[in-house]
């Protein structure tokens, strides 16, 4: 969903860059409020058109072949046999509850991979052959073995309704077949996440929660990037490259999810390394201090940094406007040296994301929930799609306008109605914002609540798809159209610089006779002025002149 390259190109002949990036997030069962277990993904892009994907359940012929499509490119790669029967899947979901996310580190660029299976069709092709986690990755390290991995270095999220696992892969270059990976179940009361750098260090050899390939060892020795006793093998040191991109730009993003959800100040212990690659390394999973909920996730994914050392609403790039966002490129020079913007969690350019919530304790037909959103996830509103769901909304469907074609009947494009008129004047629209998201969001919540009490186990399994159906069909058309109206708003309210005066019923306020009152001046804020007062000295000062 997303990236080909993370940090392989750089700005600059000697520097370091990162593009399109995607983070996942990651809480076991017993760190969760309701005993589920979550994953979270933002599928960031620039090309990438947030859509809902799905297949159904199928039934295949014997030598029935099934034809692989890179999902980065769209390029034919291959064909592989099909199975005599596949899952259907919704998103990143499929009908089991099954769920996997990823993000890509690339890795060392010799070990690229060549074989037919990319990383997107790893994910789906899994989705329609394995019921578990523990299937997943069995499916996933099989795939690669007998077909070839596509795809660059990769992690990966897997989850069911009980366990959480993070596999990191990477080919094994032109010369050889297929892949070396770890695996690692993360603990139930734990929370972890990886965001475009491999995470997967040391790890137990004898350990039936850790999964590894046999020559995961054996390949790095002979390919030289590790030298030394099979227990203090270091994955993501021998095949991921880590430089200021990778610790800055990529676990900078997970730091953000321990700082959040630990004691205040003992996620500081892990910054010279998110810095300078000293002390010691952030771990892969910590212990939260409180239990998450499905809502703390979704206000994880629109994490800019607030509040800690990168805050970006802090220096002057956040402008007039406290923006917590940065265009690209995200590298650049001044008086020869090299300077970065941080790299957050919500970014502008996401195609999708979600929040993945498993429970084997609901209703078989919404044992796994699926909050997903579209756009940026800061602004977007996250809808409910659940494991039966047997087909996208409309609002949602492929085919429902592109990056090309602007649909108002498509939510991608009216959240960017929304996000990119507050991206101008972020402080000013923002609160206008949160009103109309919250209270679709909180609206949301209560009726999944509610079926969760009501579709209880007896409940025949196609009644129960069929209610949880319309309401998914009926909050993404209510959602939709009722952005495109929130975008309109903003547009009146905030015209030419303006800042329209309300009622208190939200209505805009007119004079007596009818016409509308003078609006406020929001201008801007005082960091602002004061940097243009400093750049141009007394060309702008107000003299004091009489005649």
């Amino acid at each position: 969903m997303k990236l080909k390259y993370l940090l392989a190109a750089a700005f600059f002949a000697t520097g370091w860059a990162y593009a399109d990036a995607c983070t996942s997030l990651i809480a076991g069962k017993n760190a969760t409020t309701t005993g589920s277990t979550m994953i979270t993904y933002a599928a960031d892009s620039h090309t990438l058109y947030g859509e809902l994907y799905n297949q159904p359940a199928a039934d295949h012929a014997k030598g029935a072949m099934r034809q692989v499509i890179d999902w980065d490119s769209q390029r034919h790669l291959g064909e592989i046999p099909e199975v005599e029967h596949t899952y259907a899947t919704i998103g990143n979901m499929n009908e089991h509850g099954l769920t996997i996310s990823e993000s890509t580190w690339g890795g060392r660029p010799e070990l690229a991979g060549s074989g037919i299976v990319d990383y997107g069709s790893l994910i789906y092709i899994t989705l329609q052959r394995a019921k578990t986690a523990r299937e997943a990755i069995d499916v996933m390290t099989n795939l690669v073995k007998d077909y070839g991995y596509a795809s660059e270095g990769e992690s990966f999220s897997i989850a069911d309704p009980n366990e959480v696992w993070i596999m990191e892969l990477i080919g094994k270059g032109k010369d050889d077949k297929g892949a070396v990976w770890v695996a690692r179940r993360v603990p139930d009361d734990c929370i972890s996440g990886h965001a475009n750098h491999a995470r997967i260090h040391t790890f137990p050899l004898d350990d039936p929660n850790t999964l590894y390939a046999p020559d995961v060892i054996e390949f790095a020795r002979k390919k030289g990037y590790f030298k030394g006793k099979d227990k203090d093998f270091d994955f993501s040191k021998a095949y991921a490259v880590t430089d200021f991109g990778a610790l800055r730009g990529c676990d900078a993003r997970v730091w953000s999810y321990f700082n959040k959800f630990l004691p205040k100040g003992e996620a500081d212990r892990w910054l010279p390394w998110i810095n300078e690659a000293k002390g010691e390394i952030m771990p892969l999973w910590v212990k939260p201090a409180a239990k998450l909920s499905a809502n703390d996730l979704k206000w994880m994914m629109r994490d800019h940094f607030e509040g800690t050392p990168f805050d970006m609403t802090t220096d002057i790039g956040a402008g007039p406007f406290d923006v917590p966002y940065r265009w690209r490129p995200m590298g650049y020079k001044v008086d020869d040296k090299e300077y970065t913007h941080e790299r957050a969690i919500a970014t502008q350019q996401t195609g999708f994301s979600f929040v993945a919530d498993m429970n084997a304790n609901r209703h078989d037909a919404m044992r796994g929930i699926l909050w997903f959103g579209v756009d940026d996830a800061n602004t977007c509103v996250y809808v409910p799609v659940f494991n039966s769901t047997p087909a996208a909304p409309y609002e949602l469907a492929p085919g429902n306008g592109d990056m090309y074609n602007l649909s108002w009947d498509a939510m991608f494009w009216v959240n960017n109605y929304v996000a990119n008129q507050a991206y101008n004047r972020y402080s000013q629209m923002i609160d206008d914002i949160r009103k109309v998201q919250g209270a679709y969001e909180n609206e949301l919540t209560d009726a999944v609540n509610a079926y969760e009490k009501t579709l209880t186990k007896d409940v025949p399994y196609d009644v129960a798809q069929s209610q949880l159906a319309n309401l998914t069909n009926y909050s993404t058309a209510k959602v939709t159209k009722g952005y495109k109206q929130l975008g309109d708003f903003l547009l009146v309210k905030f015209l030419d610089g303006n800042i329209k005066k309300q009622n208190e019923d939200g209505s805009f306020a007119r004079t007596p006779e009818g016409i509308a009152v003078q609006p406020l001046f929001g201008g801007y804020n005082q960091r602002y002025f004061e940097s243009i007062a400093k750049e141009q000295g007394d060309r702008l000062r107000v003299k004091d002149i009489k005649f």
